[in-house]
């Protein structure tokens, strides 16, 4: 009975430190996409352009965003020059390299589309 329970608590602690250690090795890849932010998404509701909406809107909080087709990812960096060239790019298109999770960008790079 002991063994039994050693093991179900060996195989728990694996599966524990098993998730941890996933999103420090998740895979990085490139997408390419509209700079918008979390709120719009794809459709700006602010009068005005794409740029200047998105800009008001990540000014009061809002993340930027990448639109991709019918996907919005929300993209997460604390990368200055990754934020500048966001900031910059609003409403052209970019291409953000980074490690996806669910619709979450973690990006470490950011550059204006070819």
């Amino acid at each position: 009975m002991r063994s039994r329970l050693q093991a179900g608590f060996l195989s728990v602690c694996l599966l524990i430190a098993g998730m941890a250690i996933t999103p420090a090795f998740a895979k990085t890849k490139s997408y390419t996409g509209t700079v918008s932010d979390s709120m719009c998404g794809a459709k700006h509701a602010m009068p005005g352009d794409p740029a200047g909406c998105t800009r008001a809107c990540v000014a009061k909080g809002s993340n930027y965003a990448l639109v991709v087709g019918d996907k919005v990812y929300t993209l997460q960096t604390s990368n200055k020059d990754a934020l500048a060239t966001l900031d910059k790019q609003a409403g052209a298109k970019v291409t953000v390299t980074g490690s996806e999770n669910g619709d979450t960008i973690s990006v470490t790079s950011v550059r204006a589309a070819q």
